[in-house]
């Protein structure tokens, strides 16, 4: 049911370039997100699965509200959230509701890739809370990592939780599976091929 990751930076350039010398390979440049005042690079996590690293777009004015991921509030990057995709995007809101958890409305988005074709898919908004993923369908565009991304293996995604039952039924209204531990603070863990790791 894992989509992508979400991990956001203030300093997108910065991020990329270490992100490279960790995993000894660059991520593809993915595009801008007109009006929100991002852009993002990507890699493939194995299957149908990305990384998306996200932050600032110098060459898009400054979006009417705050950028998506909480960018502006951020000192550094963090992996920020994850999310599903589910094989019905409207019946699982709607069962998520029916279970005492709104993912709130779906909602149409659109980019264009580099290489300018228009990729088209549907959202629910991303949430303040790390371990609640957001959904998405991408109807019949070709999902971003069946465009050839460079290839990071995702070995493993757990999530921290100072309340992990709380967090286990949230995931649950959304028929979504992740193992939680307790931790300190609301907090996700990627281990990527290489030793890498991202929270």
């Amino acid at each position: 049911m894992l989509d992508h990751l979400a991990y956001a930076t203030p300093t997108l350039d910065d991020t990329v370039a270490a992100l490279e010398k960790a995993l000894g390979v660059r991520a593809a440049e993915g595009g801008r997100h007109p009006g929100l005042g991002t852009r993002n690079y990507l890699y493939g996590l194995g299957g149908r699965r990305y990384l998306e690293i996200i932050g600032p777009d110098p060459e898009q004015p400054e979006p009417d509200g705050p950028r998506w991921f909480m960018i502006d509030e951020l000192s550094g990057p963090r992996l920020v959230n994850w999310c599903a995709r589910p094989a019905d995007l409207d019946a699982t809101v709607a069962e998520a509701r029916r279970h005492g958890v709104d993912p709130g409305e779906p909602r149409a988005m659109s980019r264009r890739t580099t290489d300018g074709d228009l990729l088209e898919w549907r959202l629910t908004m991303p949430s303040r809370d790390p371990l609640v993923p957001f959904l998405i369908d991408w109807g019949s565009t070709v999902h971003p990592a069946d465009r050839g991304l460079p290839e990071v293996p995702l070995l493993s995604l757990t999530g921290r939780h100072p309340d992990p039952g709380h967090a286990r039924g949230r995931l649950r209204a959304l028929g979504a599976e992740l193992e939680v531990e307790r931790g300190d603070t609301p907090g996700l863990v990627a281990r990527l091929a290489g030793g890498v790791v991202l929270s």
